[in-house]
């Protein structure tokens, strides 16, 4: 998986975001602090992994599925892969 390898500094920035987000929507609820602003973070926090998503799915499918060295049935099985793991992200 180079395009993670290649892409690990930034990927890592947005993990340790989100992280930080995490942390502060359990010490706002542990401070039962208002809704508002605990919806407001957890709002945040997706935002941030549909980032990372986007980010990490992006690269697959350019290095993966647009490499022209692989077969057509190979790419039709990551094409397969690819959409069990989009439906299983968007339930």
């Amino acid at each position: 998986m180079a395009h993670t390898v290649s892409s690990k500094k930034k990927l890592l920035s947005r993990i340790r975001k989100i992280k930080g987000q995490a942390s502060a929507v359990e010490k706002s609820l542990e401070n039962e602090s208002d809704c508002q602003l605990i919806l407001q973070q957890v709002a945040a926090i997706k935002g941030a992994i549909n980032g990372l998503m986007k980010e990490v799915l992006e690269g697959h499918l350019r290095e993966h599925l647009g490499a022209k060295e692989i077969s057509e049935q190979q790419r039709n099985e990551e094409i397969e892969q690819i959409i069990s793991i989009i439906k299983s992200y968007l339930k």
